[in-house]
């Protein structure tokens, strides 16, 4: 028989793995990483894509989860129990507050909001109970940047543990391990897939014993990956380099023609001088500033509403960081589910509009916004 010795990973679609006797069943429980039992407890699959991400952000492990709210959802559980207290940035996405508000709570875990103006003044919103923040390296959708060193240090005084979402940066821009987060966790769906087909989430660890915690947490609560979205997100993670750049460049012209129109209120891009993070952002992130921004317009349901229509190359997708470019709208989306009174804190308006920028020529991009905002 010839040698298979294939160059890319084939898809092991099994739920179920064989053994010939009781003694390799005895040496599975032995040593679970010596074999494969069961595709929930691990597959080569979705154990190959949470290997490659833990390299890439340089962790001590990594589990590869069903979505990226089970991502976050891993991350909390990892440290919290019943009776626990988190602190959460108030620039967060929608569904991670929605977690926690709706279903951590009826866990018996508690959360506090912290402004982001007060994330590196915690002190007055610890409590005995506290066991860690949870903040996103750039938040969604003001895309306000964090300063994770500054952070990480702060949450580590007070002995807390920092969580990190990291998804809008991805591990080409930031690394938050590196910056001395406790664990970074990323939608997969967005850009470590990359072409919108992905349904998936990462969570990784500094610490060896909190990653063995995570692999026992995704097992017992079924937040395992199947095998074929698992071959598909390191199909996309192959290029996640290249990509990166290319939203980033066409992310910064397009901020920079939004910031010169006249039908333009505001535009937050990190990658603009005039952005409050820009310096820091540039520092973290390398040079590159991500595919992600968002801007205003007066607050009028009805010119939004003629924006999405008349634009061709920015379909309303409530999603982002495809390859292809998309338009959101955090207010009916992503942060539908919070109060009236936070919404209006955390400055998410009827006019507010989120721009996922993809690796198009820019040149059609700038088009074809020019052309819907002329409107």
């Amino acid at each position: 028989m010839a040698i298979i010795n294939p160059k890319i990973t084939p898809i092991y679609q099994s739920s179920v793995f064989k053994f010939q006797d009781l003694d390799e069943l005895d040496q599975y429980f032995a040593d679970t990483s010596s074999r494969y039992l069961y595709s929930r407890n691990g597959n080569p699959n979705s154990d190959e894509l949470a290997d490659l991400v833990n390299q890439l952000e340089g962790g001590a492990g990594a589990v590869a989860t069903s979505s990226g709210m089970a991502a976050i959802c891993a991350a909390i559980l990892a440290y919290c129990q019943a009776g626990d207290h988190v602190l959460c940035a108030a620039d967060i996405y929608g569904g991670s507050a929605a977690l926690l508000n709706t279903e951590l709570s009826r866990l018996g875990i508690a959360v506090t909001y912290v402004p982001f103006e007060q994330l590196y003044d915690l002190e007055p919103l610890r409590r005995p109970t506290t066991r860690l923040l949870l903040a996103e390296t750039i938040s969604n959708p003001l895309l306000r940047v964090a300063d994770l060193r500054r952070l990480a240090g702060h949450c580590h005084d007070l002995g807390l543990k920092l969580v990190v979402d990291n998804t809008f940066a991805s591990p080409v821009l930031t690394k938050p391990l590196q910056l001395g987060a406790d664990i970074s966790l990323h939608s997969v769906t967005k850009y470590i897939a990359g072409h919108s087909d992905v349904t998936a989430g990462v969570t990784v660890a500094a610490d060896p014993e909190v990653a063995a915690r995570l692999k026992q947490i995704g097992v017992f609560y079924g937040f395992t990956l199947s095998p074929m979205e698992s071959w598909l997100a390191v199909r996309g993670l192959k290029t996640l380099r290249l990509r990166m750049r290319e939203h980033s460049h066409n992310a910064l012209a397009v901020a920079t023609m939004l910031a010169a129109h006249p039908a333009v209120r505001a535009v937050y891009y990190p990658g603009l001088p005039t952005h409050a993070q820009h310096a820091l952002a540039a520092e973290q992130g390398g040079g590159l500033f991500g595919g992600m921004l968002s801007f205003k317009l007066a607050d009028d349901r009805q010119a939004v509403s003629e924006l999405m229509r008349r634009s061709a190359r920015f379909p309303f997708a409530p999603s982002l960081a495809g390859v292809d470019s998309s338009l959101s709208y955090p207010l009916g989306t992503s942060h539908r589910a919070l109060t009236p009174e936070q919404q209006q804190a955390l400055g998410i308006t009827i006019g507010l509009v989120r721009l996922s920028v993809g690796i198009e020529p820019a040149e059609e991009l700038l088009a074809d916004l020019r052309q819907a905002l002329d409107a």
